[in-house]
């Protein structure tokens, strides 16, 4: 690998053009490929970029080497994608076919078996499973913001080591870790939560300010975390909770976990999920590979899944066309009712 690698941002829409963003500012040499119509609101507005804490930087559109066309991966030492699991597919197949042999892929997508797929399509590229902790929103103008707090994560090779070196310190800050299984599985029990959201129709402070959405979240959690446990799967901690204490910390009563967890778990006003945004804007989303893989893994060794499967067919309802903003108390008792996930907590 070059001493300066040269990356490409398969898949730049908001995740990408953050992370992507970020090492462009810290001196990597970044390209960017993506919808036509992202590479014309940043011609026009170049690249804003900022997060929770107030740190800002802005890209003028003339540094910014951002195109459509996937010739580009064929100068890419490492190809950082970011496009919805829903993609990974045809994304193989554009590396395949254009992309050097021999370069790094680092999967930061959502999901536990995206990696699995690319590994299974590009043999003669070294595939590596990645971690996004953080949501980014897309706020108009060439605009990018990271809402909540968690460094990207992904396995330990020696591009990624350069990477990290390379990246430095800042918000899109690269760690290292030898388990990737077990924290694909430790983010995936965090990004239950984006079904809820996006159900809501509410932002991420608004619906997780409303309890009853919280025990719907907590349940699928703990059905998730006995599923691992038969499966032999042991999640990762991810931010400030260990696993078997997060749905608790979630079902908490408000004053708890308003003044414990929103404390250590940055959240600003402007996230969602982005499942919402895929509600908003019509597209498929990444269900089968959030809800949708604990019930996968559940019928692998003769379970059932039923808070999840809940979750999954209200999801697919509304990509079906069925409209509908479920409030707190409404989600709670369709989804919840008869469940033994409520029971461990007597909700």
């Amino acid at each position: 690998m070059a001493a300066s690698p040269h990356i490409v941002v398969l898949g730049a829409g908001s995740v990408g053009c953050f992370v992507g963003g970020a090492w462009a500012a810290a001196g990597c040499k970044v390209s960017f490929l993506g919808r036509v119509s992202i590479q014309e609101e940043l011609a026009q507005n170049g690249l804003g970029l900022s997060d929770y804490n107030g740190w800002r930087v802005h890209l003028a559109h003339d540094l910014i080497d951002f195109t459509s066309k996937p010739a580009i991966l064929a100068k890419a030492d490492i190809i950082l994608l970011t496009v919805k699991s829903t993609g990974t597919w045809e994304a193989a197949k554009q590396i395949g076919r254009h992309a050097r042999k021999g370069a790094a892929v680092i999967s930061f997508q959502n999901g536990v078996s995206n990696a699995e797929t690319l590994r299974a399509q590009l043999r003669r590229f070294e595939v590596i499973q990645g971690m996004v902790p953080f949501n980014v929103a897309r706020l108009g103008g060439g605009r990018f913001h990271k809402g909540t707090s968690g460094d990207l994560v992904s396995g330990d090779s020696d591009a990624t080591r350069r990477l990290a070196a390379a990246v430095g310190k800042g918000p899109a800050r690269l760690t290292l870790a030898k388990d990737m299984k077990g924290v694909a599985w430790g983010k995936l029990l965090i990004n239950l939560n984006n079904a809820v959201n996006a159900l809501s129709g509410e932002t991420l402070l608004g619906q997780l300010g409303k309890r009853d959405y919280r025990r719907v979240v907590a349940a699928s959690i703990v059905e998730a975390l006995e599923i691992l446990k038969v499966a032999r799967i042991e999640p990762a901690q991810i931010g400030p909770i260990p696993p078997r204490l997060l749905p608790h910390a979630i079902a908490a009563p408000d004053f708890v976990f308003n003044n414990l967890l929103l404390r250590v778990q940055k959240i600003d006003a402007k996230a969602r999920s982005s499942m919402a945004d895929d509600f908003a804007i019509g597209r498929p989303t990444e269900i089968d590979y959030l809800n949708g893989e604990v019930v996968k893994l559940a019928r692998s060794i003769g379970r059932e899944a039923p808070v999840n499967s809940a979750i999954v067919d209200l999801v697919k309802q509304r990509e079906a066309g069925v409209e509908h903003d479920w409030s707190a108390e409404e989600l709670r008792k369709y989804v919840l009712e008869g469940h033994r996930g409520v029971a461990l907590f007597g909700y």
